[in-house]
């Protein structure tokens, strides 16, 4: 009896981890369609630029000449690199919460979840998918802003990048993620739509996708519980 049971919860917990380990593939081959990533850390980038309030100029003027005059430069806060850093610092624990959803052929958005995967038994495997992602696309900002950051912050300071601009800079310009894309033709589909317009239609597929791999992560798992549970019955006999 014991041993049958142990052999169904084995055969369960291997069912789960392959089932994982699928959804950990997944999520790296979403990520390597390098432009949709890349256009969701501009978007977060963009938000910064969009959010920065105003700064005083930086007074680095220390020192005091034989005269008792304050000696230093006065440099513009927003062509200083400090103003670089408090761009950039941060940016990539941002895309926490970000999920990929397919709107299309060959269309992909990452679109933030508020608030994350709801907390219910039977989203286990949907949150465990969800950590993948966002992992991913953790790393993958960070692997963006890495090979791309000297040439972004002299951008930033020389006022390149401003708000509206930052997809065009930094995913086409710099890491050429979206190069490729940029050269075809989008599909007609959607050209008559509004920006709004297209982020509500994707925002919704993005629920429903949600829901559907929720649905299908507690068929699976039920369906291999009862069949694992079955076949140690059979043992017994």
């Amino acid at each position: 009896m014991d041993g049958s049971a142990g052999i169904c919860v084995l055969r369960v917990v291997i069912s789960l981890a392959l089932v994982f380990c699928l959804c950990a593939s997944s999520a790296l081959a979403i990520v390597d369609d390098k432009c949709s990533a890349c256009k969701a850390v501009a978007l977060e980038l963009e938000d910064s630029l969009a959010n920065e309030r105003p700064r005083n100029h930086l007074d680095y003027r220390h020192r005091l000449n034989s005269e008792g005059q304050r000696e230093g430069k006065v440099i513009d806060y927003r062509l200083s690199e400090l103003r670089v850093v408090e761009l950039l610092d941060g940016l990539c624990s941002k895309m926490k919460g970000y999920v990929p959803n397919k709107a299309g052929p060959g269309r992909t958005f990452w679109l933030k979840v508020e608030g994350g995967v709801p907390d219910a038994p039977e989203m286990a495997l949907n949150r465990q998918a969800s950590e993948l992602h966002s992992r991913a696309i953790v790393e993958f900002c960070g692997r963006l802003l890495e090979t791309t950051e000297e040439e972004l912050t002299e951008r930033i300071r020389v006022g390149e990048v401003a708000t509206g601009e930052v997809e065009r800079v930094l995913c086409k310009e710099l890491s050429k993620s979206c190069k490729e894309l940029s050269e075809t033709a989008e599909p007609a589909d959607d050209d008559d739509l509004e920006d709004e317009e297209i982020d509500e239609v994707a925002t919704e597929r993005a629920d429903d996708h949600v829901k559907e791999d929720a649905e299908k992560a507690t068929k699976d798992v039920s369906s291999v519980a009862e069949e694992t549970i079955s076949m140690g019955s059979d043992g017994e006999l």
